[in-house]
């Protein structure tokens, strides 16, 4: 088997995690410091959101020397000591590949911009026109360029230029630069937004669609993704034992086997959104930031469509946070009355499934969303989407944007890693860059390891359960009681074992009805939010936000 198969990837957003030198970012020699306690945790891979040389426009995102450490972060020797401490500890290094876009200030787009005859124009897409195409970062994905009189193309930020795929140097010059990582020790990538680097070349307009620029199915998928994919395989992943996962937006479990079909010789595995795109109303202005209640049996079709649209033919990516997604005890569920059942309960529902599990820093500890004037988050996603929708368009009041932002915006996962009660959480010795969650001084590392009931040594169980168990790597998929809006409850099961999974979703009280094959002396219990399961004749009684799996083998 695969070892990404059996492993526990831990995200880590370098701003974020540990400064070590007191300047108010966290920093390379800050993860050095910090590898013991995600040994403690048991994690196996380290995904580290990008640390190249940056702008920092959308927070090296946007990179302009794909082979060079950004200096607050550190020096590139930093770097290669990471991964060789990170490897002593038996801990493998994921990096961020962003080659859908590079920084303006790349020199490859310095060149490209200074003339239309220039050898690195095609590097990029440029036009005498523009069509109706939106950023995800709102307004026009092209920014008219007055040195050469045309437009560029750029799905993010006007900073971020895209990368012309249709041209194979560029092709080779990615190839070469991932190549140049792999051979200092790095043992995969995640693709940030891959399935956007082929483009639809003649660039039609969207016929249908709310507001003068639209999203939609041009942005992504296009023509030639996997030949490119396969050609990256071909020429680079290939030739070493490693991990992928690309950011795939517009997938679904079909379309998700082009990616990582088993047969296909892409990638290992991609994400999904589908699940967290569920409390966001479609098709409107606002974009995201028009959100509905989430409906439990939703959330429950998609994970079951992935589960069991890619077993034995792909393999899933299972995630609730990241970089991008705000922390979801708060977005769905109970972060004060409570936060630690409602972390363990999404913890259990996740880590129990088929696929590779993701960690996101603090997540382990329970971390919760911010609620911050909005002169103090420091996303572009957000000063754009506030400009555009709020003070220019009108498409939102104040208020409603703000609720939304409390809820779903990426600074909610972005704010400083929480270490201790003292001032800035023990992240920084300085000030930091991002405002501390004001809620540290009940929700930090220092106090969950002293308490062995915390919901860190709840993440270390699932992480060990996943290590000693194959059924939990290898068994199928059902899901029971899909029409119950307050209960989610799936078997999985292979060769006469089985395992099930039971969740409270809320916090009212709530009798679920174990199968037959459960019935009392049938089974052991795997693990429990609660210290005692309420057991009457086959009926439980489940307490607010309580989860359990038990097994009957």
């Amino acid at each position: 088997m695969q070892w990404w198969k059996k492993s526990v990837v831990y995200q880590i957003y370098p701003r974020s995690f540990y400064d070590s030198n007191g300047d108010g970012l966290g920093d390379i020699r800050g993860i050095i410091s910090k590898l013991d306690y995600l040994v403690d945790l048991g994690i196996d891979v380290i995904w580290l959101s990008p640390v190249y040389e940056s702008p920092q426009d959308d927070n090296g995102y946007d990179i302009s020397d794909y082979r060079k450490i950004w200096s607050s972060f550190g020096t590139e020797e930093d770097m290669f000591e990471l991964i060789d401490e990170a490897h002593k500890r038996n801990i493998k290094i994921v990096m961020d590949l962003v080659a859908n876009h590079t920084s303006d200030e790349h020199k490859w787009f310095v060149e490209s911009r200074k003339s239309k005859d220039n050898p690195y124009r095609d590097y990029y897409f440029w036009s005498d026109k523009k069509n109706n195409w939106g950023s995800f970062f709102c307004g026009s994905a092209w920014q008219y360029d007055e040195a050469t009189g045309e437009y560029y193309l750029h799905l993010f930020t006007k900073k971020q230029p895209d990368l012309n795929w249709e041209n194979p140097t560029v092709r080779n010059e990615i190839w070469d630069m991932m190549k140049f990582w792999m051979d200092k020790g790095v043992d995969g990538w995640r693709l940030d937004v891959i399935s956007s680097i082929s483009k639809y070349t003649d660039f039609p307009d969207y016929e249908n669609g709310q507001g003068e620029y639209i999203i939609g199915d041009y942005h992504m998928n296009g023509p030639r993704l996997h030949e490119y994919i396969q050609e990256m395989n071909r020429e680079v992943l290939s030739k070493y034992d490693c991990m992928t996962v690309g950011e795939a937006p517009g997938s679904h479990p079909d379309n998700a086997l082009l990616f990582c079909g088993q047969d296909r010789k892409e990638l290992n595995m991609i994400f999904t959104f589908d699940h967290m795109m569920l409390d966001i109303v479609e098709g409107t202005e606002a974009g995201k930031w028009k959100l509905k209640d989430l409906d439990l049996v939703d959330l429950k079709d998609s994970f079951a469509a992935w589960q069991n649209g890619l077993y034995k033919k792909g393999w899933n990516s299972l995630y609730l946070e990241n970089h991008d997604q705000a922390r979801v005890i708060s977005r769905w569920g109970n972060d004060t009355d409570y936060r630690v059942e409602c972390a363990k309960m999404f913890a259990t529902i996740l880590h129990l499934m088929q696929g590779t599990p993701y960690i996101y820093q603090g997540e382990e500890i329970g971390m919760v969303n911010c609620r911050y004037e909005i002169e103090e988050y420091q996303d572009v996603e957000i000063r754009n989407a506030y400009r555009d929708l709020v003070l220019d368009r009108k498409v939102l009041s104040k208020d409603d944007f703000m609720e939304a932002v409390y809820k779903i915006s990426r600074d909610n996962a972005r704010t400083p890693m929480q270490w201790n009660n003292e001032e800035h959480a023990g992240f920084t010795q300085g000030q930091p860059w991002l405002r501390v969650n004001p809620r540290y001084k009940e929700i930090n590392v220092e106090d969950a390891l002293k308490d062995k009931n915390s919901i860190f040594y709840y993440y270390k169980n699932l992480i060990e359960l996943r290590h000693t168990d194959p059924v939990i790597t290898e068994a199928d998929f059902r899901l029971i009681d899909r029409e119950n809006k307050e209960v989610f409850a799936y078997e999985r099961f292979i060769d006469g074992k089985s395992i099930l999974v039971v969740a409270n979703f809320g916090s009212n009280l709530v009798n679920f009805e174990l199968d037959k094959a459960y019935k009392i002396g049938n089974y052991d219990l795997m693990i429990s939010n609660y210290e005692d399961l309420d057991i009457n004749d086959n009926i439980v009684a489940l307490k607010p936000y309580e989860a359990f799996a038990i097994k009957n083998y």
